[in-house]
């Protein structure tokens, strides 16, 4: 109990400070992750501690323009040799490094980049592993890097060697399976560029970057303009537009190919536009027993890449 000095009036209760309504506590910041877009650490480590997936992006309508402008700069990788194949070619683009703590052996070399650099990493568990890929084939690491964007034709051309080259235009294939399939064919045979059509939407995407298996770092992507623009810029300089069709072009086992040529393939279901197809200046098929149609667009770019390198 309290008691007041005598000759003094008693105390009231003491007021509040300036500002801070009376009975009412102070107020809290929100701590959702929604709210909280995660940080990486600001000491020059990593970090061990596990960290919720959730917190790991943010929703788009929460971001500000310029944080929508930074995510859509970013890809989100996972799988183990697409992780390493940035890594090895263009390490500053990695943003954020997520990992089980089975694969810091692995993954060594990378961490103590990115010590050095003060770029953040961190190991979680597996199911946030799940989460951040979104898919169960994170194969142990996830990483935040920023996209590469698709070089112009005319710079392409004026970067490539001289002698023998192949690439692929790519005309409405949209699967990312079949699409990381195709890098890594690419990346196998040698070929020297993915041609896009000029509104083509097909990006690099994380589950297209892991089929690929480190692909999708070693063939360039090349942005076309007008179609009919771009045909005369790749004749100008040797090279032969072969489309691929499934029936009633010459076999590709006994066809004469060119030193220079650019196979174009179709959309999985809808096929090759037929203006497209009438440009090229050859007409191909994968002659087989029949039992099926056809093979797939990625079974079908492996074919076509082997029969172009076992001539080279």
């Amino acid at each position: 109990m309290r008691h007041d000095p005598p000759g003094k009036p008693p105390r009231g209760p003491r007021q509040p400070p300036t500002g801070q309504p009376w009975g009412r506590p102070p107020r809290e910041r929100s701590q959702t992750p929604s709210d909280r877009p995660p940080r990486a650490p600001r000491a020059p480590y990593g970090s061990h501690a596990p960290r919720p997936a959730e917190a790991a992006h943010e929703a788009d309508h929460d971001l500000g323009p310029s944080a929508r402008e930074r995510r859509s700069a970013e890809l989100r990788l996972y799988g183990l040799n697409a992780v390493r194949a940035v890594f090895a070619r263009r390490p500053q683009a990695i943003r954020k490094v997520y990992l089980a703590e089975a694969r810091i052996p692995a993954l060594q070399p990378m961490l103590k980049w990115c010590v050095a650099n003060r770029v953040g990493y961190r190991v979680v568990d597996e199911e946030d592993l799940h989460k951040l890929a979104a898919s169960a084939h994170h194969e142990g690491v996830v990483a935040d890097v920023l996209r590469e964007e698709p070089m112009a034709l005319s710079n392409w051309l004026r970067e490539l060697p001289a002698g023998p080259q192949c690439a692929i235009w790519l005309d409405g294939v949209g699967n990312p399976h079949n699409f990381g399939a195709i890098l890594r064919s690419a990346a196998h045979f040698g070929v020297s560029a993915i041609l896009l059509p000029k509104h083509s939407t097909l990006t690099l995407s994380g589950a297209a970057a892991r089929v690929a298996e480190g692909g999708a770092e070693i063939v360039p992507m090349v942005r076309l303009g007008r179609t009919d623009n771009a045909i005369a810029q790749l004749r100008s300089v040797g090279f032969t537009l072969a489309a691929t069709v499934v029936h009633g072009g010459s076999d590709l086992f006994t066809a004469p190919l060119p030193q220079r040529v650019i196979y174009v393939l179709g959309a999985e279901g809808e096929g090759m536009d037929r203006e497209l197809a009438a440009a090229c200046d050859l007409r191909l098929s994968i002659p087989g027993t029949g039992a099926v149609e056809s093979l797939n667009v990625a079974s079908a770019a492996a074919v076509l890449l082997a029969s172009w390198r076992a001539r080279r």
